[in-house]
C-alpha cells in the first residue's frame, strides 16, 4: 500500500459536531487518538502498512464533551456499483478488509440498515487483541456495538447478532413500529432506541441519540439506502470509499441510493491510498462555520 495524498505534512483536523444540549453525551472516554502514538510519516513506498499505521491514518478527530462524528465506509466498482449479486465482498480485497477491520476497531458503534444485515449475514463485532489497549485507553468497550436501523423490524432476534454479541446490539426504530415486533425485540433483551414518533426512523436524529449513549465515534456501513438517508439529512461527516478496479454492470445501486439532494454535498479529500489498483479514499464533509 502506498500513500498518494497527502504526500507530506499533516491534514488539518476537521471540527466535530455538537449534540443538542438536551441530549448531551455522557462523560467518560478520551478523544480518539489522545493516547495513540504519533502517526507514521506519510509514505509513498509500496509496502504493507501495520495495523497501527492504518489506525493512525484513520483516527477520528478529537471529540469534546457533547460531540460526535459519523463516518461512512463503502466500496464501489469502477462503474459505480455498490455490490455484486447483492453482496459487497466480490468488490473487496485483502487491503480493503484490513481497513474495514481497523475502522470497526476504532468505532464505538457500527450503524447499519436491516437489509444489509440480512444480505451480508451480519454478526456482532469481535474484540481484537491488536486494539485492546487502544480501546481501553479511549474508554471504549472491547468491541463496537452494532446499531441496526429498521422500520419494520423484520429481523431474526434468535441470531447471534442479538443473542451473543460482545457488546449488546441496539435496534433503532420509530415509536410507531409494529408493536408485535417491538415486543419480540424487547422480549429477546434487545435495547430499542426510538428515533421518531412514527413508524419510519428519523435518521437525522440517529447520530445524536447514539452520541447521548456515549457512542460518539460512529461508523456506518450502509447499505446504500441508509447512506442515502444520512446524506439527505446532512449528518454524514466523513466518507471512506474504496474504489475497486472491477466492472460489474447490471442494476446494482450506487453507494448512496434515494431521492436527489436539493444541492450536492461538498466533501474535501483528506487522504488517498492505493494498492494493486484499489483506491482507498477518505473524504470529510465541508461545512460552513457558524457565524
Amino acid at each position: 500500500m502506498r500513500r498518494l495524498f497527502p504526500l507530506a505534512g499533516p491534514v488539518s483536523e476537521p471540527s466535530a459536531r455538537h449534540e443538542p444540549a438536551a441530549r448531551s453525551a455522557p462523560s467518560g472516554g478520551e478523544a480518539p487518538g489522545s493516547t495513540a502514538p504519533e502517526a507514521a510519516e506519510p509514505s509513498t513506498a509500496d509496502r504493507q502498512w501495520s495495523l497501527t499505521e492504518i489506525a493512525d491514518g484513520y483516527a477520528y478527530p478529537p471529540l469534546e464533551q457533547g460531540q460526535f462524528w459519523l463516518r461512512g465506509n463503502m466500496v464501489a466498482s469502477l462503474d459505480g456499483a455498490a455490490h455484486h449479486d447483492g453482496r459487497s465482498q466480490p468488490l473487496s480485497c485483502a487491503a480493503d478488509m484490513r481497513i474495514f477491520g481497523v475502522l470497526r476497531a476504532l468505532a464505538d458503534v457500527v450503524v447499519v440498515g436491516a437489509q444489509t444485515v440480512r444480505q451480508e449475514g451480519y454478526g456482532g463485532a469481535k474484540p481484537r487483541e491488536a486494539f485492546a489497549q487502544r480501546r481501553a485507553a479511549a474508554g471504549q468497550t472491547p468491541a463496537a456495538a452494532i446499531a441496526v436501523v429498521t422500520s419494520g423490524l423484520d429481523l431474526d432476534f434468535d441470531s447471534p447478532l442479538f443473542t451473543s454479541p460482545t457488546t449488546p446490539t441496539l435496534l433503532v426504530t420509530g415509536a410507531g413500529a409494529p408493536p408485535d415486533r417491538l415486543a419480540a425485540a424487547r422480549g429477546a433483551g434487545v435495547e430499542v432506541v426510538l428515533a421518531g414518533e412514527g413508524a419510519a426512523v428519523e435518521v437525522d436524529r440517529v447520530p445524536a441519540l447514539l452520541g447521548a449513549r456515549g457512542l460518539r465515534r460512529q461508523l456506518t456501513e450502509g447499505g446504500p439506502a441508509l447512506l442515502g438517508q444520512f446524506a439527505a439529512a446532512d449528518v454524514l461527516d466523513e466518507l471512506c470509499l474504496t474504489v475497486a478496479p472491477r466492472l460489474v454492470a447490471g442494476g446494482a445501486p450506487r453507494i448512496a441510493h434515494g431521492p436527489d439532494l436539493e444541492l450536492p454535498s461538498d466533501f474535501a479529500l483528506d487522504s488517498l491510498l492505493e494498492e494493486a489498483g484499489f483506491l482507498f479514499t477518505r473524504y470529510r464533509r465541508v461545512r460552513q462555520s457558524p457565524e
